[in-house]
This record gives C-alpha cells, sequence and structure tokens, in this order.
C-alpha cells in the first residue's frame, strides 16, 4: 500500500496535478495550520466544537478545507485554540512574463 506523501510526489510530476494543487495551496496551509493549532491546544475536533459553539462537522469540513472560515470565526477558533490569529499578505514570487508592480 503506498502512503498519501509517497503518491502526491509521484503526482506532482504531472503538469495538471501540480496545477491544481499549487491553485489550493492557501486553503491547504489554512486547514494543516488550524490542525497543528488544535492539536497543540490538545483540543479534539468536538472539544473544539464546543468550545467555538459550533458543530464537529463545520470543524471537519475547515480541517478538510472544504469550507474557507470568515475572519470572525478564524478569531473565535484562535480564541478556543489559545492562540493568536495573524493574517499576513507576502509578495509573489516573480515569474517570467510578469511585470512586477510599483506602488
Amino acid at each position: 500500500m503506498s502512503r498519501i506523501s509517497d503518491l502526491h510526489k509521484r503526482w506532482m510530476d504531472d503538469a495538471e496535478y501540480r496545477r491544481e494543487y499549487e491553485a489550493l495551496e492557501e486553503e491547504f496551509a489554512l486547514a494543516s495550520a488550524m490542525i497543528r493549532a488544535r492539536k497543540r491546544a490538545g483540543l479534539t475536533q468536538e472539544d473544539l466544537a464546543k468550545e467555538m459553539e459550533t458543530s464537529q462537522s463545520a470543524i471537519a469540513r475547515m480541517e478538510s478545507g472544504r469550507t474557507f472560515p470568515s475572519g470572525s470565526t478564524l478569531k473565535r477558533f484562535a480564541r478556543a485554540t489559545g492562540t493568536r490569529l495573524r493574517i499576513t499578505f507576502e509578495p509573489l514570487k516573480p515569474t517570467a512574463g510578469r511585470l512586477q508592480r510599483r506602488a
């Protein structure tokens, strides 16, 4: 049986898979960060749902990347996990053919 990480590495060689995966990169990053924060806080999805006054299935949807939480939901999540919410904007990596804009 193949591990998902091994399959992912192999699939990343496929241009279409890579393009689709990279298009979802932010959602995967957010979902991963949320899972790490919940686990560091020692909470199950059910525990977190109770703290946030929501359902376990809502937490599961956020952690799977199927739903993108609102700012107010992220604030409640941070409070419930004892973390600080910090959102940043990072410059895009320059690519061939893309002009860099100046403010």
